[in-house]
This record gives C-alpha cells, sequence and structure tokens, in this order.
C-alpha cells in the first residue's frame, strides 16, 4: 500500500456510496478517470455499519492497489459522498489514513453539482428515496425532504410501490374499479393468479426486506404509465409533483429575488428522468427543469476538479 507521504501525490479518489451499489474512481492530476471500482451498495441504514465500513474500506484499497497508479505516487484527496448517516461517515473518514485530504458529504453534493456546477440551483432526486438540494445565491448548500419511507420521500421508487400497493389492494378487496396495477402487484408477489388481498398484504407485512421489496415495484408502474394505463399514470403524476412542490417551496425561499422560471433546476434519477415523467411535470413546473444524463460519480469528479 502506498503511502501519503510519497512525492507528488497526485491522484483523487471519488466514492458515490449508495443503497444500491458503492462507485469508485481514481482521478489522475489532468482530472481524468485512470481506475474505476464498483462494490456492493454501503448505505450503513441498510447494511449495518460494520459492512459499510468494511465495503468501502475494501474498494478504497482495491484503488489504492491498482496498476494504473504510479510508483511512489500517492493520493492527495478523497472525496466520499455517501447516502445513509452524515456523522457516520464523517467519523468513518476521520480514522482512515493513506487516502489524503478526506472529506465525507451527502450523496446529494454530487447530484447537484451536476445539475449547477457550483453555481446556484437546485437538484430534485428520486432514488429508492428521494430529496431536494439547492445551492443558494450566495454559495451555501441545503437539503429538503429525504425523510425516510416512513415518513415521506415522495416521488421515489418506494413511494411509488407503497402507493401501487394500496390501490392494488383496494381494487383486489372490490371497492375500486380494476386497473393493470393489481395483476402487475400480484405478479411481483409470485404468489399465483388466485391470491387475494389479504394474502398480498401478509406477504409484504412478513417479508424479510419490505422496503427493497415495494420499491423494486417502480419500473412496472412507470411502464404501465407509459403504455397508456390512465390508473398507474395518475399514481406517479401524484407522487412526482409531491416533490415538486417541495422544490418550489424551496426554490422560493432560497431565491426570492429572482424569477423561479430562472432558477436552474436538474431532475436526477431514474424515476425524474423517465420521459412520461419529464413530460408530465414540464407544464406543472415553475421551475425550468432539465433531466440530468450522467451518473453520480460524474458529479463526484467534477466536484474533486473544483477542490471540494
Amino acid at each position: 500500500m502506498y503511502s501519503v507521504c510519497a512525492v507528488g501525490n497526485p491522484y483523487k479518489i471519488g466514492v458515490d456510496g449508495g443503497g444500491t451499489k458503492t462507485e469508485c474512481i481514481l482521478v489522475d492530476a489532468a482530472g481524468a478517470i485512470v481506475a474505476r471500482h464498483l462494490a456492493a451498495g454501503c448505505n450503513p441504514n441498510v447494511v449495518g455499519p460494520e459492512q459499510a465500513r468494511l465495503i468501502v474500506t475494501d474498494a478504497l484499497c482495491a484503488l489504492l492497489n491498482s496498476p494504473s497508479l504510479l510508483p511512489q505516487a500517492g493520493v492527495s484527496h478523497t472525496l466520499l459522498s455517501m447516502s445513509g448517516s452524515r456523522s457516520f461517515w464523517q467519523e468513518f473518514a476521520a480514522g482512515l489514513t493513506d487516502f489524503g485530504r478526506i472529506r465525507a458529504v451527502d450523496d446529494s453534493f454530487s447530484v447537484l453539482e451536476l445539475a449547477t456546477r457550483g453555481g446556484p440551483g437546485l437538484v430534485l432526486h428520486a432514488g429508492t428515496g428521494s430529496f431536494v438540494a439547492a445551492r443558494a445565491p450566495e454559495g451555501s448548500v441545503h437539503y429538503a425532504g429525504g425523510l425516510g419511507w416512513r415518513f415521506g420521500d415522495p416521488g421515489s421508487g418506494y413511494d411509488l410501490g407503497r402507493r401501487a400497493i394500496a390501490r392494488a389492494l383496494l381494487e383486489l378487496q372490490g371497492w375500486l374499479p380494476p386497473s393493470r396495477l393489481g395483476p402487475t402487484v400480484r405478479d411481483h408477489t409470485q404468489l399465483g393468479e388466485t391470491a387475494d388481498a389479504g394474502a398480498i398484504t401478509r406477504f409484504f407485512y412478513q417479508h424479510a426486506d419490505p422496503n427493497r421489496r415495494i420499491g423494486a415495484l417502480a419500473p412496472a408502474i412507470l411502464r404501465l404509465a407509459s403504455e397508456g394505463d390512465h390508473t398507474a399514470h395518475q399514481l406517479v403524476v401524484d407522487s412526482v409533483t409531491e416533490l415538486l412542490a417541495l422544490a418550489t417551496a424551496v426554490a422560493t425561499k432560497l431565491f426570492p429575488a429572482t424569477p423561479l422560471d430562472a432558477v436552474p433546476a436538474g431532475l436526477s434519477g431514474a424515476i425524474l428522468t423517465h420521459p412520461m415523467v419529464v413530460a408530465a411535470l414540464a407544464p406543472r413546473s415553475p421551475l425550468p427543469l432539465t433531466p440530468i444524463t450522467a451518473p453520480p460519480i460524474e458529479g463526484v469528479r467534477l466536484l474533486l476538479a473544483r477542490g471540494e
């Protein structure tokens, strides 16, 4: 393992640590990515603190021992853009050695960078969870939402799944007109065509990992909505417009002197950048929404290039 005290230290390391995967990059002095490493998700709220530490430590060591790292060279900076507890990752960063100057920030920083490139503006992000991140005119960074599955996260995969299951159960009970959501939710449980509302309810309540299972419904719901299913389409629109309302409130407070249609606003994540969702939000938004196609790790690279 190369020491941080080695002459030159031309390299930087960036990490995007989420609930699904942990992506790491080794960047040279010119800002080019010379090595990558992909690992399992490291959100401590999902995998536990010990497993989170192990995953990220192993990933960092893999990069530090990469053949792309020149002999006798070292790492000057490491940026951790992480999901989960901020205090957990800051404590983790404080205990690292051989990785230069280390900074741990929320994973919102990387997608905000993609949306604003260091300038004022905001980003709406929806993955398994959701949040709004913003940079005010004077440069301060703010975070809104991200309350988790118990208390909100509109527009997220979990919220889409939760809404779809609730609607499907009422359909299967016979209280709402049937739609394609009922069969879709039933198929998702793999309980068979005869499964009733009670069996499906028990499936999700007794599942070992219900949140992930519920969130995994999101792609099927988006597909139904794109295919013209009115019920699925309205469900998606209701969910994502709640996140848009939060973003509008954030922008109104942080940019009181700026017309909302002049505040840069990015859409991040597979749900919000879905063509159907973009088309649904555009006429409802006072903000000029721009889908972000680059992955969050590119935002980490940009932050490293700016010396963050």
